[in-house]
């Protein structure tokens, strides 16, 4: 498990590191772990999805609704970032406690959905995740 837990707050990444961040779906960068993501990692303002500068977005609140989303759609999202670091493997992928801050979800209900990265190498999650995941298996 060494290396594949991120560890604490993120301030520096290495050249080939990504930080993974919860992110509303318009995109506004403008608390938690995204405001760190925009101001210091270059995610970009208006992307809700996906890789830009050092970071990858992870949408878990809406603001068109009461603002909170469906566990399912915030799994999709997972799922497709899974996807994504698996033809990336020269990258390494530091996930934060995505939709365990502002988003108010629980480490049960999101960690289980990271399962999957008990057998990828190139990313490493939060201890919470971690304990979380391993109480599902």
């Amino acid at each position: 498990m060494k290396g594949k837990i991120t560890i604490g707050e993120i301030t520096n990444l290495k050249s080939h590191e990504i930080f993974v961040f919860g992110s509303n779906m318009q995109g506004e960068h403008v608390g938690g772990a995204a405001k760190i993501a925009h101001e210091k990692f270059g995610a970009d303002w208006g992307m809700e999805e996906g890789e830009s500068g050092q970071t990858y977005a992870i949408p878990t609140v809406d603001f068109t609704s009461d603002g909170r989303m469906e566990l399912e759609d915030i799994k999709m999202f997972v799922q497709r970032f899974i996807e994504h670091v698996k033809v990336n493997q020269n990258k390494k992928y530091i996930v934060t406690a995505i939709g365990c801050g502002i988003a108010g979800f629980e480490y049960s209900e999101i960690a289980p959905m990271f399962s999957e990265c008990l057998f990828i190498g190139n990313v490493s999650l939060p201890k919470e995740f971690w304990d979380n995941i391993k109480n599902v298996n």
